[in-house]
């Protein structure tokens, strides 16, 4: 594929522990996780691309997004039942482009009906409010192809930056992020930002809420609201996939207002950072009794063979 305006430089390197960073970002996740290649055996050369762009009445921002996407990819836009016309925008926009309608609320339930629709070898999440520079997309799609199964944006890498995070949300990141890199041994940079993009293969790890389920009274699953970028960034990292971090600067939405509530959401969000550390210890421990059984197995296998020998040659 082709997309305008790549630049490696552009993506600049920051020194973490236990890699060896890939030219296009800083290399993060659990430490010591060994690279693969740079693309799977059998992947085309030109690995498609899908954009998914979750919505919910952005009809007047639209036009500072969808026209500065690159044409030879799958666009596909989850409308969150807008009001306004999101729809409308978007198609005169991009004739091209997919509507899918989510079928719960939030915006973890948006991206899961995005990734559901989507056929590309590589996937984009972008937010609708012009706030995510289209402009940086080939940085991420560098680092995918040059190995990396996830590529984060960070906005506190060097190259990075925000003119719309809040004091409150600064500190708030900046906590979240930091139990998150000691409770799994990752180095993050910027726990809570939604632009990404990610191999295919990664959905298997994310394990999203399926889309088909209904909550009670119409209520969201967990993982539908904003804490859905945790969860991805946290289920990627127990996997032990390997994550490349790319330097991201995040504008002021252009129009309306965030759905964002820095409390209510971050309790979410620490809610599930404490809840995926259980889900790791009952792993641990499963892993490690597997561990001891096929230990046992083996001794009981050479046991019986010094035995037979024995008898052969006794």
């Amino acid at each position: 594929m082709t997309l305008v305006g790549s630049s490696k430089a552009g993506a600049m390197a920051v020194e973490t522990t236990g890699f060896e960073p890939p030219s296009g970002g800083s290399e993060t996740g659990p430490r010591g996780v060994q690279a693969e290649g740079e693309l799977p055996v059998g992947q085309a050369a030109e690995p498609t691309v899908s954009i998914v762009i979750p919505a919910k009445n952005e009809a007047r921002n639209l036009p500072h997004v969808l026209q500065k996407l690159p044409e030879d990819c799958e666009l596909i836009l989850v409308d969150g039942n807008s009001t306004d016309d999101t729809i409308a925008v978007a198609q005169s926009l991009r004739p091209d482009i997919t509507i899918v309608n989510q079928t719960r609320g939030g915006k973890g339930n948006a991206l899961a009906c995005g990734f559901a629709a989507s056929k590309g070898d590589f996937i984009v999440m972008i937010d609708a409010d012009g706030s995510n520079d289209p402009g940086e997309i080939p940085r991420f799609i560098d680092a995918l192809r040059r190995g990396a199964h996830f590529a984060k944006g960070s906005r506190f890498v060097s190259g990075g930056g925000s003119d719309d995070i809040t004091f409150i949300r600064r500190i708030g990141n900046f906590w979240l992020n930091k139990i998150v890199n000691v409770l799994y041994g990752t180095n993050y940079t910027d726990l809570c930002y939604g632009y990404n993009a990610f191999r295919r293969e990664c959905l298997d790890a994310m394990r999203l809420p399926a889309t088909d389920l209904r909550g009670e009274d119409g209520a969201m699953l967990w993982g539908d609201g904003f804490e859905v970028e945790t969860l991805i960034n946290v289920r990627i990292a127990k996997e032990g996939l390997r994550v490349t971090e790319i330097p991201s600067f995040e504008t002021a939405r252009h129009f309306g207002a965030s759905n964002l509530n820095a409390i209510s959401d971050g309790i979410r969000v620490l809610r599930t950072i404490h809840s995926e550390r259980k889900g790791l210890k009952r792993k641990v421990v499963r892993e490690r009794k597997a561990a001891r059984n096929a230990a046992e197995a083996t001794w009981s296998e050479a046991d019986g063979a010094l035995l037979q020998l024995g008898e052969e040659f006794g």
